[in-house]
């Protein structure tokens, strides 16, 4: 099993809060991440669900380094990054790259596409022909034509935009590429397409991968692990296999619910989830699902359930976890 000392990379303890200055809410503190911990093993693609508001692009952007929890730690390669050396933490912010939601504002609409793609190279120290010689590889790599180099973003589709973005992430050669929701806001015909093409990089660039994702679909097809969040914290986390093939808590249970066609068996009772996701800032006492569930006892407005591992390598935060999903026989 992956440990934060033999991981790539981790977060131990994370907690992320942000103040609220808006007429509506003055003075309040929305909790994003709360004392949450995971770890990204080398050679992975780690999957992490759940509706939005839940705190996902928030964790992507702790473990990217674009945030700094407020408090825990982000380790890379086993050493916190609030202990490397100015050069260490350089070398990681160049191996840990991040793919942004939505390609139409993550590119600059003043720069070409050959200088966004470059912006790495050229920041890495590399020149003249060599670079020009790299963008067009990159292009080529991911599926652009390389005499569209000169163009702006605003003259390419959705699609492209994102295969542009995933030119730029590789081209500082990570180890560790972060996507946040890089399908959710493209037509389902492209989806299948970027979604190839990550498997495909993944597999050429040998890349440790973190995919974020409301849409369980993708993640059950693309990772090895899956993480679900609820109101900044892990409910449920295993195998994809594992996972899929039977859920541990509640709310895991109903987002698989909502897939359209996960299972060729007929469903024998919906599971629909009552009302919106609470706010952030008045999380529920107790388990913070316990509001939505509609298995939901007294202990579950008192007492917050652990994270702990039911099965091997397969934990669930759910007081009732072993009676409501009892494992399948062999």
């Amino acid at each position: 099993m992956t440990t934060h000392e033999t991981a790539i990379l981790s977060g131990l303890g994370l907690h992320k809060q942000f103040r609220l200055a808006s007429t509506a809410a003055k003075g309040g503190v929305l909790t994003a991440v709360d004392n949450l911990s995971l770890v990204l093993a080398r050679g992975e693609t780690l999957g992490i669900a759940g509706e939005s508001g839940c705190g996902k692009s928030t964790l992507g952007k702790i473990l990217a380094g674009l945030l700094k929890p407020d408090r825990g730690e982000v380790q890379f390669q086993g050493a916190p990054l609030s202990s490397l050396s100015t050069q260490d933490y350089r070398r990681f912010r160049r191996t840990t790259q991040m793919i942004f939601q939505d390609p139409f504002s993550s590119l600059n609409p003043r720069m070409r596409i050959s200088d966004i793609i470059a912006e790495p190279l050229v920041i890495s120290g590399r020149t003249g022909a060599d670079i020009r010689d790299a963008v067009t590889h990159l292009m080529e790599t991911v599926g652009l034509n390389p005499e569209l180099a000169q163009r702006f973003p605003d003259e390419f589709s959705g699609g492209q935009r994102q295969r542009i973005g995933i030119a730029r992430a590789l081209a500082a050669a990570p180890d560790i590429l972060i996507a946040d929701e890089p399908v959710s806001s493209l037509d389902i015909s492209i989806q299948a397409q970027i979604i190839n093409l990550l498997q495909e990089m993944k597999d050429s660039f040998k890349l440790s991968m973190i995919i974020i994702s409301h849409n369980l679909s993708v993640l059950r097809h693309m990772c090895d692990r899956v993480i679900i969040m609820y109101l900044g914290t892990i409910v449920e986390e295993g195998s994809a296999a594992g996972l899929f093939s039977q859920c541990l808590h509640p709310y895991t249970e109903a987002l698989i619910a909502a897939i359209p066609m996960v299972t060729a068996e007929p469903r024998k009772t919906a599971v629909i989830l009552s009302d919106d996701l609470p706010s952030a800032l008045n999380i529920p006492s107790g388990c913070r699902f316990h509001p939505r569930c509609r298995y939901a006892a007294a202990i579950c407005k008192e007492q917050s359930p652990m994270l702990m591992e039911i099965e091997p390598g397969h934990a669930s935060a759910c007081h009732f976890a072993r009676t409501l999903f009892p494992r399948k026989a062999d």
